[in-house]
């Protein structure tokens, strides 16, 4: 039993899993047994051709992360059928999930393939390695990364397509047109205050840092 947030627009809260189960009933025989241990070749062949996924992991207080990660399809390697391997490309250097695997070491990976309506989760344990002949097995663009995830696999499995049949999220006649959103520079520009920066010049620097350092 946990003690519900407090929000005063709200008054009715699920405070347990009894409650849950009660409301949302027990899984399928099918659902339980389809969590496996370890990757087998139907977990491997989902990642091999996975060019995307999402990291899911909290740090030593319950503040939780996710983050996406992405390039051709096969760069995250599988090892083993317990160990996969996630290069650690450039990005902003804010180092979310990787702050919280140094300090916790939990996560959950969702794998995704284009046009597959499927997905693939696995959960199990982090760690950060630097292996000079692991990083070069990981390099793209002739640019081998500083870091990477390895990940202990613990618990893998497929999970159905309920949720992307009705985000129809590969339908492209259902995306809205880029312009329904400003651009990243004008939201950041909105949001954050820089009155000698242009718009402008913050597209600029967004378009030349995805031209230079991708890898």
């Amino acid at each position: 039993m946990i003690e519900a947030p407090t929000h005063q627009q709200f008054t009715d809260y699920v405070t347990s899993e009894d409650e849950l189960r009660a409301l949302l009933g027990e899984p399928r025989e099918l659902v339980i047994k389809k969590q496996l241990p370890a990757l087998d070749r139907h977990c491997r062949a989902f990642i091999a051709r996975s060019p995307f996924l999402l990291i899911g992991t909290a740090n030593a207080q319950g503040q939780c992360d996710v983050s996406p990660r992405g390039d051709a399809p096969g760069f995250v390697l599988a090892l083993d059928d317990i160990t996969l391997v996630i290069p650690d490309r450039p990005g902003n250097r804010r180092i979310d999930s990787l702050r919280n695997i140094v300090t916790h070491g939990g996560i959950g990976l969702l794998f995704m393939v284009p046009g597959v309506e499927e997905t693939l989760r696995i959960n199990g344990q982090a760690a950060i390695v630097r292996d000079a002949a692991l990083m070069a097995r990981l390099a793209a663009q002739g640019k081998a990364p500083t870091l990477a995830v390895v990940v202990t696999v613990t618990e893998a499995f497929l999970q159905c397509p309920k949720a992307l049949k009705r985000s129809r999220l590969w339908d492209a006649a259902t995306w809205p047109e880029r312009s329904a959103l400003p651009t990243l520079a004008q939201m950041l520009h909105d949001q954050v205050p820089m009155p000698d920066v242009t718009v402008e010049a913050l597209d600029a620097a967004f378009e030349q840092g995805y031209r230079e350092r991708l890898y």
